[in-house]
């Protein structure tokens, strides 16, 4: 149905940005980055100039997936020029984070998502933070931000507006209380089906023993042509189990 939304609104208008930005997500989706890309790129030459924030947002789109293809010189151009625009504006920020983490520069990574998490303070934000400081070796730090964002995440869990996918997988993979995963991300799933939730439930259910269950499920997420890292190695980890039960 997105796929075909997004055709219409190309179809309608060719080469309105809205239509080509979705359509750049759906590009993305099934594994074309390069398509995604001239997608994109097509979409920022049509935005007006004074459309700073619209013309951040698409820098940080192009930035991530520049990112995805291991071209780390062509994110940094592209999250500064987005930065400039639009200074800090969170989306931009978070992938310079991850650029900055991919450079072996843990420490400038903290501090750019504490500027995220400052701009924006979702406990999905708080998170990276957590995972920045881990990564920078300040294991006390690391932990303070851990239980912070647990705490977070679960005040907002029974509401719309939550972050129980991350949630999920925290549960599984830091705080090894895998056994409440399920819950949450079944949850999730039942309100949207998009791969990253659907990663989650099989991620969950693998956690608890429930392996053909999880390949069924990452069967579909995969079946998509997605170039995840995450998700491929969450995909790796339950073939590898299925295997072994067999």
């Amino acid at each position: 149905e997105a796929e075909e939304a997004a055709q219409w609104m190309l179809d309608l208008r060719p080469g309105n940005v809205p239509g080509l930005t979705r359509g750049a997500y759906l590009r993305e989706l099934f594994g074309d980055l390069e398509g995604a890309l001239d997608f994109l790129r097509s979409a920022y030459r049509r935005t007006p100039q004074r459309e700073l924030e619209d013309r951040a947002w698409i820098l940080t789109h192009i930035a991530h997936l520049e990112l995805l293809q291991g071209r780390l010189d062509a994110a940094e151009q592209t999250l500064q020029e987005a930065l400039k625009l639009f200074p800090d504006y969170h989306y931009p920020l978070a992938q310079l984070g991850k650029l900055r983490l991919e450079q072996g520069r843990a420490g400038e990574a903290v501090e750019v998502l504490r500027r995220r998490y400052r701009a924006a303070p979702h406990p999905e934000n708080l998170l990276d933070v957590a995972e920045a400081l881990e990564k920078a070796g300040d294991a006390r730090g690391a932990e303070e931000a851990f239980r912070d964002f647990e705490k977070k995440a679960l005040a907002e869990s029974e509401g719309t507006d939550n972050c129980n996918r991350d949630l999920a997988l925290y549960l599984i993979d830091r705080a090894k209380r895998p056994a409440e995963a399920p819950r949450l991300a079944e949850r999730e799933a039942s309100r949207r089906e998009d791969i990253f939730t659907l990663d989650a439930l099989a991620w969950a259910l693998h956690a608890n023993g429930r392996t053909a269950e999880a390949r069924k499920m990452m069967e579909r997420v995969i079946a998509v042509g997605t170039r995840d890292p995450r998700i491929l190695g969450h995909a790796a980890e339950i073939l590898k189990g299925s295997a072994a039960k067999k």
